[in-house]
């Protein structure tokens, strides 16, 4: 059966627009009732007792518009083979019934075309408005392998693309190495089309976990979109006031995520930032290990973790980042919601963690451990309108500037252009270490203080949870 797949889709990069038609053929074969239980997915939901096994075409490629509802909510779409691109596209489950993309069990599956140099199919896996998608492995990450382009091109390429008002989508359980960004998840504007400006519209409930992004050329994960406006004339992002914005021309603010968790996520060399969040709502980070990133050594893209413009609501916990070239976490979001906790932040070549907000921002910052940064340990800078009272408990602050020379108090917690800090006591107080020799402690052990009698007696710092 021959299915044809037209459709528009935008890049990432900058200013530019890709438009792309493509069509394909499939394979497919109604297996009947497979009850296999994917145990690594957050819940156990309804099939429909279908499933399918889909293979590349002679081309390499899997291209599906749903729009006729071939697929239903609860099928199983088993990719069996090595995939140059899957293109899905108008696919829906239902919440209680999502339809699941997986490698048939105990088979591994290849997706991706390391060889891509431009032109199109540009990504290994792309999503064009398709809601309650499960995308992962049954089996292990092992088994479910996306290799993304290595030629002098790939920073155009993107792994998994979530586009086009895609959103209760679920990935997990799989790899990903190389190419351009390891997952793109966001909708461009388009002029004309009001649904794709917020707040006409909101993309709900992303889950990202039990996965591997390895050396992609840009971020390892690019989540929600980063353009405070977007002019709709000359096609690029605008990041100023209102008053500043060219007279005659049309802006929008790209819609918005509302419920999303990252999380048990290995990410690794990255050229830019590791995981990025922007325009968000209720959002959760936890449990990620963040290493080497920003080796394009950029420093407009050098979060090992960042907390996004136009983000509310954000909860970031028991991570551990380090060894990367950039920044550890930096946090721009707006309002009061937010928390920073029980997070391991060491070893870098910048600022550890630098927090410019917006919309009188203020962030709990608790329980972490900030240690041997090339600059600061904390930097907190007003000028964007963080200037809500920023509470700092029960962290320890070990080696700014990489304990070398004068270690001055303004290293530990620096404050700049009306940022305000309230430091908690006895049990809430931060802990302050001008080396790391004198915190007792080493990176081998993650930084925790054992000795007790440094922290008067208490806990503080991160702590390593099994």
């Amino acid at each position: 059966m021959k299915i044809t797949h037209n459709y528009r889709r935008h890049t990432l990069i900058a200013a530019a627009a890709l438009l792309s038609f493509v069509a394909g053929c499939k394979k497919e074969a109604d297996e009947s009732i497979d009850k296999t239980i994917e145990n690594s997915a957050t819940s156990v939901t309804a099939t429909t007792g279908r499933t399918f096994t889909l293979v590349p075409d002679a081309n390499g490629r899997l291209i599906i518009d749903n729009k006729n509802g071939t697929y239903k909510p609860g099928d199983i779409i088993n990719l069996k083979g090595t995939f140059k691109a899957v293109f899905i596209s108008n696919m829906s489950g239902t919440a209680a019934a999502p339809i699941t993309f997986r490698n048939p069990a105990g088979v591994i599956s290849y997706f991706g075309d390391p060889s891509w140099s431009g032109g199109g199919y540009p990504c290994a896996l792309d999503f064009s408005n398709c809601h309650y998608i499960k995308l992962g492995s049954p089996n292990g990450k092992a088994y479910f392998v996306v290799n993304g382009s290595t030629s002098a091109a790939r920073e155009a390429y993107f792994n998994i693309h979530l586009g086009n008002h895609t959103d209760n989508f679920e990935i997990y359980n799989l790899s990903i190495n190389n190419g351009g960004t390891g997952i793109v998840a966001k909708t461009e504007p388009v002029k004309g089309d009001a649904s794709t400006a917020y707040p006409n519209s909101t993309m709900y409930n992303l889950s990202i976990h039990g996965i591997s992004v390895n050396n992609t050329r840009n971020e390892a994960m690019y989540l929600g979109h980063t353009a405070t406006y977007w002019d709709l004339t000359a096609w690029v992002p605008y990041y100023g006031t209102t008053a500043g914005m060219t007279a005659g021309h049309t802006y929008v603010q790209p819609i918005k995520w509302n419920g999303v968790k990252i999380y048990s996520n290995t990410v690794s060399n990255s050229g830019l930032d590791g995981i990025q969040t922007s325009a968000m709502d209720n959002v959760e980070i936890y449990g990620n290990t963040v290493t080497n990133w920003a080796t394009q050594h950029n420093s407009a893209h050098n979060g090992g973790i960042l907390i996004g413009g136009r983000t509310t609501g954000t909860n970031t916990h028991d991570n551990i980042v380090r060894n990367g070239w950039g920044e550890l976490c930096q946090f721009y979001g707006s309002g009061t919601a937010h928390i920073i906790k029980n997070n391991l932040f060491a070893d870098n070549e910048g600022d550890g963690v630098s927090m410019r907000g917006a919309a009188g921002a203020s962030v709990q910052f608790l329980n972490n451990t900030v240690a041997n940064t090339k600059g600061n340990n904390l930097r907190i800078n007003g000028y964007s309108g963080q200037t809500g009272r920023n509470i700092v408990n029960g962290n320890v602050f070990i080696a700014p500037v990489k304990g070398v020379g004068t270690i001055y108090s303004k290293y530990y917690i620096y404050l700049e252009n009306g940022a305000v800090v309230t430091e908690g006591t006895g049990s809430l107080a931060n802990y302050k270490f001008a080396t790391v020799a004198k915190a007792g402690t080493s990176a081998s052990s993650l930084y925790q203080i054992t000795n007790k009698a440094l922290t008067g007696g208490y806990t503080a710092g991160y702590v390593k949870k099994l």
